[in-house]
Parts: C-alpha cells; structure tokens; sequence
C-alpha cells in the first residue's frame, strides 16, 4: 500500500525536526524532517519560529511526501515505533 496524506504536527526545535504524519490505510506512520532538509529544499537558512516552520512544511509539503513515500517503499523505516525520517541526503 502507498502512503497519503496525513497531519502536521509541530515543530520540535530540541531535535531540529519537524514532525508529521503519512497515512498507510488506517495506520498512521510517524514521520520527521530535519529543518536542514526543508531549509534546502527552500534555499534558506537561519532560524525560525514554530510558525515560520509551520508554513515553510505546508508550503513544501508536496515534495516532503513525495519523498517520504519513495523512502517507505524502500522499507526506510526506522526507530521505535518504526517511522520515516527524511534528511537533505533522501532529497538528492
């Protein structure tokens, strides 16, 4: 089965991700982007706040998922419960 679209969740600025959501049928699938990841993806840096993350996520959102589905079909999961994290190296 694929992914679809799932939530955001927040900004998790200890761990420098941001965390969401992917839909695998019912089951929802834990997922994590590093902010380095979006900030190249959005040719930008510097810090930002939980609602600046927010929007830069919703704004990159297609091409956020489009890789996390190529990295669940590749069984890239990881972690406990098992999930996707997505880094700048899965974008290339």
């Amino acid at each position: 089965m694929t992914l679809t679209t799932g939530a955001f969740l927040s900004y998790d600025f200890n761990r420098m991700v941001v965390l969401f959501t992917m839909k695998d049928g019912q089951t929802d699938v834990p997922c994590a982007i590093s902010t380095a990841a979006m900030d190249d993806l959005d040719r930008t840096s510097g810090a930002k706040s939980p609602l600046q993350r927010e929007e830069q996520f919703l704004r990159l959102r297609n091409l956020i998922e489009a890789c996390a589905v190529r990295k669940y079909m590749q069984a890239g999961r990881e972690g406990i419960p098992p999930g996707l994290v997505l880094r700048s190296v899965d974008f290339r």
